[in-house]
């Protein structure tokens, strides 16, 4: 498995009494893109939402157990500082809508007070939009509201904001569940794409969304990790009647 960069042991997450995760022990591998899957109200925007610390938001929303960035426990830290290693993207594009193309990518600065020079702004600026394909499609109208872009230049252009401040993991809640399947491709080329530089943990409801992007799926039912591996093993050998069973369409 290489590297593993983020490490949950004995993970529960509760809103007020109701045990939502339990027991989640996994390590997700560095610079690889991990998909987490199940059926609706499994578990797995939560687990997601619990890696950057914005499960505690919620109202009677709380963790037990650990979750470490390499050895770092993440639950120690300030919140604002894990949103700063760990960068998120949601379901929905969600551009600032009162901010240029510009002010979107590095909102991510401006909002934790960090002071950039005019030239290296550019320069986040630019790297984060080439590294989301969108640079050549947008360098001409930067200062254009980023809402009067396309569904999926949206989305690209949040993946940027959230790349712009270097994260060592990228979390992608169902991100194209909003988009056309030609948006889509998109975006799942730019995750191969990017794993190379960024690990990539995607919730996804899509089976052959997966088994295109994800070098490693985890299979949560009832908010239990059910099973964890190369997602190639998963999908044609799984261990578990479940993961069968959910992936052959019995459940969803």
């Amino acid at each position: 498995m290489g590297d593993k960069i983020l490490t949950t042991e004995h993970l529960y997450a509760y809103y007020d009494q109701h045990c939502v995760l339990k027991d989640i022990n996994m390590a997700i591998p560095k610079f690889k893109a991990t998909a987490i899957m199940g059926p609706s109200g499994c578990g797995k925007t939560t687990l997601l939402r619990c890696f950057n610390r914005l499960h505690e938001l919620s109202p009677g929303g709380r963790i037990e157990g650990k979750i470490r960035l390499r050895n770092t426990d993440l639950l120690s830290l300030n919140p604002i500082q894990v949103r700063r290693r760990i960068g998120m993207v949601f379901q929905r594009p969600n551009p600032f809508p009162t901010m240029s193309i510009y002010e979107n990518v590095i909102a991510g600065y401006r909002l934790n007070g960090i002071k950039l020079s005019q030239n290296k702004a550019d320069e986040i600026v630019e790297q984060a939009l080439k590294k989301t394909a969108l640079w050549d499609e947008v360098k001409d109208v930067l200062y254009r509201r980023g809402t009067f872009l396309s569904g999926g230049q949206q989305q690209r252009l949040c993946i940027a904001r959230a790349l712009a401040m270097n994260p060592e993991v990228l979390l992608l809640d169902e991100p194209t569940s909003a988009l056309d399947p030609k948006a889509t491709a998109h975006i799942e080329e730019l995750i191969v794409g990017l794993k190379k530089s960024v690990t990539i943990v995607i919730v996804t409801h899509s089976i052959g969304q997966a088994g295109r992007v994800a070098d490693y799926t985890a299979f949560l039912y009832l908010g239990e990790l059910i099973e964890f591996g190369p997602t190639e093993r998963l999908f044609t050998a799984p261990k578990d009647k479940r993961t069968e069973e959910y992936l052959s369409g019995k459940f969803g």
